[in-house]
């Protein structure tokens, strides 16, 4: 039994041996195994990594060429764009060059029309003195002659010596003044075709070194669209956007067929201008009603006004004139929008300014005063349409009240001959204003004429008691007249009407009949705090 119990011990202890001999052989090769395995992961990721390597590489180097490629071509683009600059500044320069050529050769030509000149009083002068020489050659010898016939006298006709000389020197006399007065004519006939021939030079040199525009202003202005739903904004709800822009700017608002714009049609280039800078905001904004109108019309009149400035410093630059009052700068740029027979009249003033200068520099006069002289001489126009009185007179007063220069105001009154002239300058201006008016296509009547039929028609309806504003539409068709509610009730605008249109039917002559519209409106205001 004990034997057994042994042999069961070292059964069970051999066995337990060769189960850790196998356990260990079982680890060996899952050990062996796992070697094997990381080994190999190992590798792929090895192989892995190169080839994502080689893959980075060639991005890198085609990335590399790339830019390299992008940064040639913005050096050619960079090396054409200096080229072009260069190419322009050299044709500019030579533009330059040969402005200044052509310059040279007008001097050129000046310089020997003057040595001309002086060649020619030379030889005058020359002319003179053989004709003096000449005389006195011929005194002598009449005084020769005189002895001897008094010799001759005393022996045959028994005179006296007294008798004698009297008798030659009457007729010496009677000689010497026929030849000295010949001698005049020819002199003076000479000075005066000279004389007009440099006249003719003059305004002829001022005139082709003047390039003013001439186009003459037009009744209307088209103002572009995004797209053609803005025409329904603009009409508003049973018109009523329309008509309260047309109130407030006093101009006729077309909406056609016309793709993607407006037509603007008012004879005064002034209100034009402001409707059609209105417009195009409340196109802008997007927001268009009535009380919105009233206020970007304000908002229009204030930038109108500092166009009107930016307009009058052009016109000074353009004219090359300096030191004048900053009122007097704002008149111009009202002459912006002021035509005289279809022609604008800053650009006539400007135009007067420029030839007048280049007529005085001509003749030796201050050229700085004349094209002052020139560029103020219109200046009434400015306001002529408001005031009493001829633009003249009305120009008169404002370079008085602005101290201008007695030749710039003498300037004024005498261009159309109204006063005599008391400098030179003046009566170069009064040349160089006809010639700019007198210019084929630089006025026309009938624009001029349909300009002072709208106005009469305005001034007519302005003369009543109560009346606010006044609009003459429609090419005069119609006159719109907005009153004061709290002075014309509902009755009186009624008789108003009646009694503008019967006013218009006495004083003015017009095609066709004029439509009287009077507009009372009332407004309620509160505010909300």
């Amino acid at each position: 039994m004990g034997l057994t119990i042994l042999v069961g011990i070292v059964g069970m202890l051999l066995g337990a041996f060769v189960a850790v001999l196998i356990k260990i052989a079982i680890d060996r090769s899952h050990e062996k195994t796992a070697k094997d395995r990381a080994k190999k992961i190992l590798d792929d990721a090895n192989h892995e990594a190169n080839r994502v390597f080689e893959e980075t590489k060639k991005d890198a180097e085609a990335f590399k060429r790339e830019k390299e490629l992008e940064a040639r071509d913005d050096a050619l683009a960079l090396k054409q764009k200096q080229e072009d600059d260069f190419n322009r500044k050299y044709d500019e320069l030579r533009q330059q060059e040969k402005k200044l050529r052509d310059r040279e050769i007008g001097l050129d030509k000046r310089y020997d029309r003057i040595r001309q000149s002086e060649r020619e009083h030379r030889d005058k002068e020359r002319e003179l003195r053989r004709a003096q020489k000449s005389i006195e050659g011929k005194e002598e010898r009449l005084e020769i002659l005189v002895q001897e016939k008094q010799a001759q006298l005393e022996k045959t006709a028994g005179m006296t010596r007294d008798e004698a000389i009297a008798i030659l020197k009457e007729e010496l006399l009677d000689k010497a003044r026929r030849q000295t007065a010949e001698m005049v004519k020819d002199m003076r006939d000479k000075a005066k075709l000279e004389a007009n021939r440099e006249a003719r030079e003059i305004i002829i040199q001022a005139i082709q070194r003047s390039a003013a525009d001439h186009a003459a202003e037009n009744t209307v202005s088209v103002v572009n669209l995004p797209n053609d739903d803005v025409k329904g904004r603009i009409i508003g709800r049973e018109g009523r956007n329309i008509r309260a822009l047309e109130a407030a700017t006093g101009v006729d608002i077309i909406v056609d067929d016309t793709p993607e714009a407006v037509i603007l049609s008012s004879f005064d280039p002034y209100r034009r201008e402001r409707a059609r800078i209105a417009l195009e905001k409340l196109i802008q904004d997007g927001r268009i009603h009535p009380a919105r109108i009233e206020e970007v019309v304000l908002k229009a009149d204030k930038e109108l006004e500092e166009k009107i400035i930016e307009f009058g410093q052009n016109a000074l630059l353009e004219a090359k004139v300096h030191g004048v009052h900053p009122e007097l700068v704002k008149y111009l740029g009202r002459m912006h929008y002021r035509t005289s027979y279809g022609q604008n009249v800053l650009k006539h003033s400007i135009e007067v300014s420029v030839l007048t200068g280049l007529m005085a520099i001509q003749l030796g006069l201050d050229a700085k005063l004349a094209r002052r002289a020139g560029l103020l001489h219109d200046i009434g126009k400015s306001i002529d349409r408001d005031m009493e009185g001829t633009h003249v007179s009305i120009g008169l007063e404002l370079a008085q009240k602005y101290n201008e220069n007695k030749v710039v105001q003498n300037a004024i009154t005498s261009h159309h001959e109204d006063t005599p002239f008391t400098h030179p300058i003046s009566v170069l201006v009064q040349a160089a204003d006809s010639i700019s008016g007198s210019r084929p296509g630089a006025r026309r009547e009938t624009l001029e004429g349909y300009i002072q039929r709208m106005h009469g028609l305005e001034e007519i309806a302005s003369s009543f008691d109560g009346v606010g504003k006044v609009y003459a539409i429609q090419a005069g068709r119609e006159v719109r007249v907005i009153v004061e509610n709290d002075k014309i009730t509902d009755a009186l605008a009624d008789a108003l009407a009646h009694d503008c249109a019967e006013k218009i039917e006495n004083e003015l002559e017009y095609p066709g009949q004029i439509k009287v519209t009077v507009i009372r409106e009332y407004r309620a205001v509160d505010h909300a705090k």
